[in-house]
């Protein structure tokens, strides 16, 4: 069995692994009825004896003493990791693997980069280090961290770096949250933009989330709900009520609701890592299968159901139609429609009493309406997850890697553009040392020259979808 690390930076980074470690630990405790620690909990947990003080060796067998994450915790502005730590899930964080700060990074790439970068750089690394050798096969690092704000899009990517620096060998997957066009953020654009080219050159996979989609699937739920479609109804506590039990109202920004959805994706992303399955997917193998050019590693990523663990109690979808929702415009989490442009390859991974004959009929139900490249027209990539997500009997995520991703990226060039053009807010950056006028037109030249990219991929798109012709074997 191999383990993982979370890496989660910043306020929206924290936030949303604080979601993914709680459904973690819920979902596993379905499952793990007898306490016993074991392979699926290993691959993101270490179960430490914490009688012999500090940091206890690890236990890998027999019952669970005391389960520590494996996990890093940054951000520059205390608040948000303080009331991790005095929450419920306050014994699941190791006091060694947090950093934080004091003032915050202001919405500001460079102080994020270039300042606390050089500042704790040595600090991380360390804590980097004592993470990896408890592990004993490391594959892969999660990194959780938003694109519009100081912390999260400059220290984020500056951890990015550094992991590349001192563990080449180990995958990097990025989740990162855009933001929308009416952020409050007035500097976000930069701060994308920065961050992009740091995840153009260093990371290996990214799943690129925006605010503005996470947003609209959680209004369509209170809306499904407030309506009584299809007898739903919302379980008291659930993450998309309030503390008083009601449903929200959509003018309160549902971050929990959100931050759940995001964590749900991350849930699916590593269900083959941690449980036993007849086709289970290794991390390192979307990757393998998903990018074939190293730069276009931008994964369009859709779920189906969207509210796990039984928020809302709404009849289970059918199979079929699971499949068909996650090619539909309402299932992705960014605001991108993969049916009606080009995929390079595509990945399903279903969880449940699923059958592989299942998967192959909706592939082959699917595949007309699809439009794939045409050398790879057979690109899917399937995996089989036996254990199904808390109160569900199935449920499917599906990773595009598709030009839909275009748009997101032309959006934030524009706005980039606007504020660049009259070198607004330009001097909050240049009196950081290291940060130079250079660095934001290599950051929209980097953009730019990935967009072309996957514009020269679209101008393919109308050509003939005729296999290759195929090696002739004599015999």
């Amino acid at each position: 069995m191999t383990q993982s690390v979370v890496v989660q930076v910043g306020q929206c980074g924290n936030q949303v692994g604080c979601r993914f470690w709680d459904l973690a630990l819920r979902e596993h405790a379905a499952v793990n009825k007898k306490g016993i620690y074991d392979e699926a909990l290993s691959s993101f947990f270490r179960n430490v004896d914490t009688r012999s003080g500090g940091d206890g060796p690890d236990i890998y067998k027999g019952k669970i003493c005391s389960l520590k994450a494996r996990a890093l915790l940054i951000d520059m502005e205390e608040g948000v990791v303080n009331e991790i730590l005095q929450g419920p899930l306050r014994d699941v964080f190791d006091s060694k693997q947090l950093i934080t700060d004091v003032s915050g990074s202001g919405n500001n790439w460079a102080v994020g980069h270039k300042l606390y970068g050089c500042q704790y750089g040595e600090n991380i690394v360390e804590k980097l280090r004592k993470t990896a050798e408890h592990c004993d096969c490391l594959q892969c690092f999660f990194i959780i961290h938003s694109m519009g704000g100081g912390t999260g899009s400059g220290l984020g990517t500056f951890v990015l770096n550094l992991l590349e620096d001192e563990f080449p060998e180990v995958y990097r997957f990025v989740t990162s949250v855009y933001p929308s066009g009416e952020d409050d953020v007035i500097t976000s654009p930069y701060n994308s933009v920065l961050a992009m080219k740091e995840l153009n050159e260093h990371a290996d996979c990214v799943l690129p989330i925006e605010n503005e989609s996470l947003f609209e699937i959680v209004n369509k739920i209170h809306q499904m709900v407030n309506s009584g479609k299809l007898g739903s109804t919302v379980k008291q506590n659930s993450m998309i009520t309030s503390s008083t039990g009601s449903a929200k109202t959509a003018q309160e920004k549902p971050f929990d609701a959100m931050n759940n959805i995001v964590a749900n994706l991350l849930l699916n992303l590593t269900s083959s890592a941690r449980f036993e399955g007849s086709l289970n997917m290794d991390l390192n193998e979307i990757s393998m299968n998903l990018v074939p050019f190293p730069r276009l590693h931008y994964l369009v990523s859709s779920l189906t159901p969207l509210y796990t663990l039984a928020d809302v109690n709404v009849p289970s979808r059918r199979l079929d139609q699971m499949f068909s929702d996650a090619f539909s415009r309402d299932h992705q989490l960014i605001q991108a429609d993969p049916k009606h442009n080009l995929y390079l390859a595509c990945a399903l991974l279903v969880r449940g009493n699923v059958q592989l004959s299942d998967l192959r009929r909706n592939i082959e139900r699917l595949k007309p309406s699809l439009h794939f490249v045409s050398w790879n027209q057979e690109g899917w990539k399937t995996g089989l997850c036996s254990v199904p997500p808390v109160g569900h009997s199935h449920s499917l995520l599906a990773l595009a890697n598709n030009t839909c991703v275009k748009p997101t990226f032309i959006e934030l060039k524009d706005r980039f553009m606007k504020l660049y053009k009259k070198k607004a807010h330009l001097h909050h950056y240049l009196h950081i040392d290291g940060m130079e006028q250079s660095c934001f037109s290599e950051a929209i030249s980097s953009l730019s020259d990935l967009i072309e990219e996957y514009n020269e991929l679209d101008a393919t798109k109308g050509g003939p979808r005729t296999d290759p012709s195929r090696l002739k074997i004599a015999v």
